[in-house]
């Protein structure tokens, strides 16, 4: 049953929750006292109840070596240790993965079978993921370290939802007849782009598979998509599972690789019809420049964020708090849509950053795989090593360290849950994304001095609003510019929703009947009418 709730990320994890721990006095710039429940931090690691079979790269229907022979380790990041090596793939490899895509697109049956038959390849698709659920969540939490719980009972069945969401749209996908201001018939038709290539990134690499994939393949195109290096396992076994649904060869192509080499060689390559990337605003601008250079092919960018929680003076204080918690702290922080500027009217807010010490310092860290855990560790030594840099830098900016603001235990790439007060708008931690459990708390006075600051940033990809007063809402929604408000909610992930940013967060949208916009070029044919009967 737990598995049917995963259209939004959000209910299960706010539900049950006790009551918070009592109130404790504020504690010194370094919190020699403070506890975390991190019991399963001290513990030996589980071992993962799956095996890694796929390691190769997946081309024209055919797990294979890379040309070069290389490999490279994917670590496990509880332990830093290797979990597998996996076949690294170049620019030759990815030259051979588009003539695969190229010629299944203009050779094969994909574009060319009904719509109704590339529902049910879709369709069956997804009961091959939730047949097999368990395994991609234990590859997914292995690689990620990402909570199993999570992995399991949320994000690969809200995978299979969004398949199901694509295969039902497969034979909507409808052209127009529109009027001429003459004797002459005009179509308007909605044809599949052609290869597309899909960049995904490592903190959701299941997920974004299936907001790449899914419109994608709806749409009767071909793929290329590369995987971070940080992640490869479960797309590999993911692929798998699509070919075994009956997808036909060279339709999808997987490329395990670096950025600089199999990244930039698809951003750039004159044969690839599509792009679409998810990561860092920075990488963003390095792939829109290689598509611009290349073939001008377009290209949708999902990019970083700052966003803005903000909780009114009329909140209820604890709910604010368990919300403005998960908003921030939710796959270890590693969420480009986090509520990372954690805005608090005057009236509430020393209330608010007490109960926030509270439940941070309550927040159950450690193995991935151990029942109950909510935050496992960071997905490598570079971010780890990036957050406790940020850390530092809001030390010695001014903020209050409140509580956290370290490492936890002495092995893998665990951090202590962080939460700053007193913070600035002008502090990097206010200003530039950490990708990581660090709260910063920020203190406003009226609406209108919240909305500008909120505004005040280079992203714009989401929003939190916490309020019981209507108006309040209505006017926070209205003036945000953003992608996405949440109002009295947050990470609310529907397979209809659309998701993307304003500003540098991003171009386009994924997900909904916006994302298979994406896909799709539009062609107008006209043709003569000899005496027609109407107009």
């Amino acid at each position: 049953m737990a598995r049917r709730a995963a259209a939004s990320l959000v209910s299960r994890c706010l539900l049950a929750r006790g009551p918070l721990p009592p109130r404790r006095p504020p504690c010194p710039l370094r919190c020699a006292g403070q506890r975390f429940s991190t019991a399963a931090a001290a513990e030996e690691p589980i071992a993962p109840p799956v095996q890694v079979n796929y390691t190769k790269l997946l081309i024209n229907g055919n797990f294979v070596d890379s040309a070069s022979g290389k490999t490279f380790p994917t670590l496990d990041p509880r332990t830093g240790e290797v979990i597998a090596h996996v076949a690294e793939g170049d620019a030759e490899d990815i030259n051979h993965a588009v003539a695969a895509a190229r010629k299944a697109f203009d050779e094969g049956p994909w574009p060319r079978m009904t719509a109704y038959e590339r529902s049910r390849i879709l369709l069956r698709f997804a009961d091959l993921i939730e047949k097999h659920n368990d395994e991609l969540a234990a590859l997914e939490t292995w690689d990620n370290g990402k909570p199993y719980e999570q992995a399991a009972h949320i994000e690969v069945p809200m995978m299979a939802r969004l398949m199901r969401y694509y295969a039902g749209w497969t034979d909507k996908i409808h052209g127009l007849v529109v009027p001429a201001d003459g004797p002459h018939h005009v179509q308007i038709l909605h044809e599949p782009i052609g290869v597309a290539g899909q960049i995904i990134p490592w903190n959701f690499p299941l997920l974004m598979f299936a907001w790449k994939v899914g419109p994608a393949l709806a749409c009767g195109n071909t793929i290329v998509l590369k995987t971070a290096e940080q992640t490869p396992l479960s797309a590999l076994y993911t692929a798998k599972l699509l070919h075994e649904a009956g997808l036909p060869e060279g339709v999808v192509n997987v490329v395990s690789g670096f950025g600089p080499t199999a990244g930039a060689a698809l951003a750039s390559h004159m044969d690839v019809d599509k792009l679409a990337f998810t990561g860092s605003t920075d990488t963003g601008k390095i792939v829109l420049e290689l598509a611009a250079r290349s073939n001008l092919k377009p290209v949708t960018l999902e990019l970083g964020g700052k966003s803005p929680f903000i909780i009114m003076d009329d909140a209820d204080v604890d709910h604010a708090v368990e919300l403005a918690h998960f908003a921030l702290f939710f796959n270890q922080g590693q969420c480009c849509c986090a509520g990372s500027r954690t805005f608090v009217h005057e009236r509430v807010y020393d209330e608010f950053v007490e109960k926030a010490k509270a439940r941070a310092l309550k927040r159950v860290v450690g193995d991935p795989f151990r029942k109950g855990v909510e935050q496992g560790p960071q997905i490598d030594d570079e971010q780890f090593n990036k957050i406790l840099r940020y850390i530092r830098s809001g030390v010695d900016s001014g903020a209050t360290l409140v509580t956290g603001g370290d490492r936890l235990g002495d092995k893998g790439f665990y951090v202590q849950p962080t939460i700053f007060s007193d913070v600035q708008d002008g502090m990097k931690i206010a200003k530039e994304e950490i990708f990581g459990p660090v709260q910063s708390i920020l203190k406003f006075k009226d609406l209108n001095e919240v909305i500008k600051r909120a505004n005040a940033s280079q992203y714009g990809l989401a929003a939190g609003v916490f309020t019981n007063n209507l108006d309040t809402a209505n006017t926070l929604t209205r003036a945000l510019k953003v992608g996405t408000v949440w109002v009295n909610c947050f990470d609310i992930f529907d397979a209809a929703i659309p998701f993307g940013g304003y500003k540098m967060s991003g171009i386009g949208r994924e997900k909904g009947i916006d994302s298979l916009k994406n896909y799709l070029q539009v062609k107008a044919v006209v043709t003569p009418l000899k005496n027609p009967a109407w107009l």
